[in-house]
């Protein structure tokens, strides 16, 4: 049954556009995450897989919000592998690499999430979204702590 909201059609089908490209892009930085978790080694060892353990299970809950978010606005969320490789514009990690690399690319998806949210905000706040406007700034937020952190062993 489509909800009636106060939304237009057209603004749910946008909003929940750009949610599964958001839980499409979660999906794989969680994935990556745990892959990294699981195969990091190296000076900082310990210290890296608990922030990865930290922030994965941080991103798997995220993925329940999001998902959830688009069923309150009437559609259903994608759940393959497939679709969120379809879906999403991050990209896989298929090789193992070194802890370097994978804060490296740890924090440029971070970063890539957090320029696509804003731009996604931007276009939401102009419907009358504003349940998934402001759920889509604390994302931002949370993704904002979650860069920090690893960029802060970029100088290590």
């Amino acid at each position: 049954m489509e909800p009636k909201i106060g939304i237009t059609k057209k603004d749910l089908n946008t909003s929940v556009d750009f949610l599964t490209v958001v839980l499409a892009n979660e999906m794989l930085l969680y994935v990556k995450t745990r892959k990294f978790h699981w195969n990091v080694s190296g000076n900082s060892f310990m210290e890296l897989h608990k922030l990865f353990e930290e922030h994965y299970t941080q991103l798997e809950h995220t993925i329940d919000e999001i998902a959830e978010r688009i069923s309150k606005l009437g559609a259903k969320a994608i759940g393959t592998m497939q679709e969120f490789i379809d879906h999403a514009t991050l990209k896989e990690n298929s090789k193992v690499v070194e802890q370097k690399d994978m804060i490296n690319e740890l924090l440029s998806d971070h970063e890539t999430i957090l320029k696509q949210l804003r731009d996604y905000i931007k276009e939401i706040e102009e419907t009358n979204d504003y349940g998934t406007a402001d759920f889509l700034t604390a994302l931002l937020q949370s993704h904002e702590t979650q860069a920090w952190t690893v960029r802060k062993y970029m100088n290590k």
